[in-house]
């Protein structure tokens, strides 16, 4: 369990490690806009900018295979930091520097890396092989450095493939010493979807997607741009058993994987592509959960991470109504709700004042029909059933759109300087889901960038062509939804739906845009946004 007393936090770390290796990108063909080094002098002179504490704090993140516990006496051979499943999280103060040394340790000459999620901070940090940093070989190590300048809930994981989808994460907190929110306890609740060393792997999945639905007999067209074909008469709708054995579409591809007829309302239609035997509250299967010991009357501050790679969660605690604080880091006018919805790479802070009892910690897999689950144990009593679906999840639910920001990080009116169309494209027919219908290509990531300069105000407009919802990462940045909504770093597009946001261009580099659906972003929906030199 990763629970804390507020009280009895060390703000700060001791130690140096060494500076980070450092890979500089290229610009791209003759032609194009020269565009702002990784390492340059202006991400130098960012990073001189930025307030520091003077503290460093030091930490030391194996990157191995291992065997996981996840409990019901399951157990999964996966990949993970220092040998656990989330992995313990890093702790620091607002303008502490982070020295994170990662050591890889995977098996048959795997490259790793590591992305710092939501962070905004020094880009040639920033985890992204062939962009901001070459990969960390196996048997190499690699120090991350770079300092911390907003407090919140974030998180870190690979930027290599589908290595996000195995057990390669852990959240990163970063306090705020002069924090207004008055609460007793704090607790990180990381949420996973689970397949890696139970019914195969990440790489079998993402092998299965990326045949697509074009060879499977639809009754309709295979080529179509979504999951409109999705109902597939009398196959299963909701989520697989953990048997690894396959079963076949109708025309007889491999349907070991590929969930279908997954719809949620409250995502447009489709929720998601991948059959996951297990949905995971802090690395638990439900019906042996993870347990928080709590007492009744007093303040927690929820800290939630949606570490997953192909679902979005309703989250709710049977019993209780949930203040919502932060999103993405950054604080909001409070809501006080039943539920809400995260996407995968959203985090959400929330406060609850505990009842008398034992309670559940719910985690609906949107659309999916399965649920992760820990308890809330204020007192003596037996708990729920592993299954139980608490009320709340039917009350009222909350969803970004209806959040606005504090006024303390609300973006200041001011004149747009730069507008990028951002079309999500693709589907399930070819499986090639894309960014204003070109695959990213990482041989050649400048070829075709989102140009914008420092100092601008950036507006990127996402419009959904697709028939899914897409969650849209900026590194280096939080945005803000319209003219007052919450700032954010990662955000749901819904269907045939269009999304504004917009920010300032005040951290130089070269960034990536893109899908935090693991398998979406690596077969392309991911874009290169690059300040001009």
């Amino acid at each position: 369990m990763n629970s804390i007393n507020r009280r009895s936090v060390l703000l700060a770390g001791l130690g140096v490690a060494g500076a980070g290796a450092l890979a500089a990108c290229s610009n791209g063909p003759s032609g194009t806009p020269t565009l702002v080094n990784p390492s340059g002098s202006a991400v130098a002179a960012a990073e001189k900018e930025r307030k520091s504490s003077g503290r460093t704090h030091k930490a030391t993140l194996t990157a191995a295979p291992g065997m996981l516990d996840l409990g019901g006496g399951v157990r999964a051979k996966t990949w993970a930091f220092n040998g656990q499943a989330p992995g313990k999280a890093i702790r620091l103060s607002v303008g502490d520097t982070l020295a994170a040394e990662l050591s890889n340790q995977l098996p048959n000459r795997t490259t790793t890396s590591i992305h710092w999620h939501g962070i905004a901070m020094r880009n040639d940090m920033d985890g992204v092989p062939q962009v901001t940093q070459q990969s960390v070989r196996a048997g190499a190590n690699l120090t991350y450095r770079f300092i911390t300048d907003a407090p919140g809930t974030y998180f870190f994981h690979p930027h290599v493939g589908v290595q996000l989808d195995r057990g390669l994460y852990a959240p990163l907190i970063v306090e705020d010493p002069k924090e207004p929110l008055p609460y007793d306890d704090e607790w990180v609740v990381v949420l996973d979807d689970w397949v890696d060393g139970v019914t195969g792997t990440p790489d079998e999945v993402l092998a299965e997607l990326r045949q697509g639905m074009g060879g499977m007999d639809m009754g309709g067209d295979s080529s179509s741009s979504g999951h409109e074909s999705h109902d597939m008469g009398g196959m299963d709708m909701g989520e697989g058993s953990p048997s690894p054995s396959d079963s076949s579409s109708p025309g007889g591809m491999s349907m070991r994987f590929m969930l279908m007829g997954a719809e949620s309302e409250l995502l447009g239609g489709d929720a998601g592509d991948v059959r996951y035997p297990y949905h995971l509250v802090d690395g638990r299967v439900p019906t042996d959960p993870d347990v928080y010991q709590g007492k009744p009357g007093r303040r927690v501050r929820l800290r939630i991470i949606n570490a997953g790679s192909d679902t979005a969660y309703r989250v709710a605690l049977g019993g209780h109504k949930l203040t919502i604080t932060h999103t993405d880091g950054f604080p909001v006018q409070h809501q006080q709700v039943d539920a809400l919805l995260i996407g995968m790479g959203e985090r959400y802070d929330a406060l609850v004042t505990l009842a008398d009892g034992v309670f559940p910690l719910v985690a609906l897999a949107e659309g999916k029909n399965a649920t992760g689950m820990a308890l809330v144990r204020t007192a003596s009593g037996s708990a729920p059933k592993a299954t139980v679906r608490p009320k709340e999840l039917n009350g009222r639910i909350l969803t970004a759109s209806q959040l606005r920001a504090d006024d303390d990080v609300r973006l200041p009116s001011k004149k747009v300087d730069r507008v990028h169309r951002v079309e999500l494209t693709g589907g399930m027919g070819k499986y090639n889901w894309a960014i204003n219908g070109k695959a990213f290509d990482m041989a050649d990531p400048a070829a075709d960038p989102l140009t914008i300069e420092e100092g601008q105000r950036v507006r990127l407009d996402f419009v959904n062509t697709t028939e899914m919802w897409h969650p849209m990462h900026l590194h280096g940045h939080t945005y803000q939804l319209g003219s007052s909504g919450p700032r954010k770093d990662t955000a749901i597009v819904l269907p045939k739906k269009k999304l504004s946001v917009v920010f300032d261009a005040d951290n130089p580099g070269q960034w990536m845009l893109h899908c935090h659906n693991a398998y979406h972003g690596e077969v392309g929906m991911m874009a290169l946004v690059a300040y001009q030199a």
